[in-house]
Order: structure tokens, then sequence, then C-alpha cells
């Protein structure tokens, strides 16, 4: 018994490869803010984050950090939200209002205004985390202050998932 098999290649080659890279942040990575507000950007995030990207306030005290890409995605989002509605104002305010464009320095290093590291109370020992079609910059404590939270209630947010449609 014969079988044949055939692929249809939709995309090739390296532009293929670097756009599907872009989508996914993950793993958890330790540096230190320097006091002129540096912070090393881990080299795994680089490429995927491009020649330059953005950086805001992100919530629970950390700050958000998205390649061009996903910026323009989710600032359609919120150009989308009505006017009209005080909370859609007041999100959208807080977030572009602490947006910065970055790009690296030669040693792999943005700079991190001072209002955005107030905002995430950063001070030196920092955690930058990927996190799907992102990447987050936490201040050490503030991490594992949330991590360990996060932990002791991972089974009923799970539980909680299930309303999504989603499933381990």
């Amino acid at each position: 018994m014969k079988r044949e098999f055939y692929i249809i290649v939709v995309e090739s080659g390296v532009k293929w490869w670097k756009r599907g890279e872009r989508g996914m942040f993950m793993g958890e990575y330790q540096h230190s803010i320097d006091d002129k507000g540096r912070l090393i950007i881990p080299a795994k995030f680089r490429d995927a984050l491009g020649p330059t990207f953005i950086v805001t306030r992100g919530l629970d005290q950390c700050l958000f950090v998205y390649p061009m890409s996903e910026w323009k995605v989710l600032e359609q989002k919120l150009k989308a939200l009505p006017l009209m509605k005080s909370d859609a104002r007041a999100f959208t305010r807080f977030f572009f209002s602490g947006a910065t464009e970055c790009e690296l320095d030669k040693q792999g290093r943005i700079h991190i205004p001072k209002i955005l590291a107030d905002h995430a109370k950063l001070e030196k020992d920092c955690v930058v985390i990927g996190v799907s079609n992102r990447v987050e910059i936490w201040s050490k404590q503030m991490w594992e202050s949330y991590s360990q939270a996060s932990e002791e209630s991972f089974n009923e947010i799970a539980e909680k998932l299930v309303d999504f449609d989603f499933d381990l």
C-alpha cells in the first residue's frame, strides 16, 4: 500500500521564522537597574522586541513592554473604547500617558524613565518575565510577593478559567 503525503508551504524562510518568534515571550530573568535607570533586556527577548518598542505602565505595579506590532493592535483596541465612558477614558489615559518608545543600547539595555520606575517601584533588583505577547518588568520584591500569592491560589484561578473554555 503506497501512501502519498502533500505539504502545502504557506511561508518559508527567515522572514517566517522571525515573524513567528515575535509572538511569544516566556521565561523569568533576574537583572539589576543601574543608577542611571538602565536595565538589561534578556537576550532571548531582544530580537522579538525589534529595533524599537513601547514600555508603559502595567497592571499590578509592573511595566508592560510591547513590540511595535503588538502595541499597534492594543492601540486600535483602546481607540475603539467608548469615549463617553469614564472608565474607558481613565484606562486609556493610564496606558498612553506612561508610554515611551525605547530602543536597546549596544549592551542590550533600555533607559526606564523615572515616572515608570516609580510606578513599578524599581530600585535595584528586577525581574523581567515573558508573558506571551508582551514582556513585564517587576521589582524583585513585588514579583516575589505577587508570585507567592498567585501560587497559593493557582488551583482556584485555574478552576475559574474553565468559564473561559480553557483547559490544561
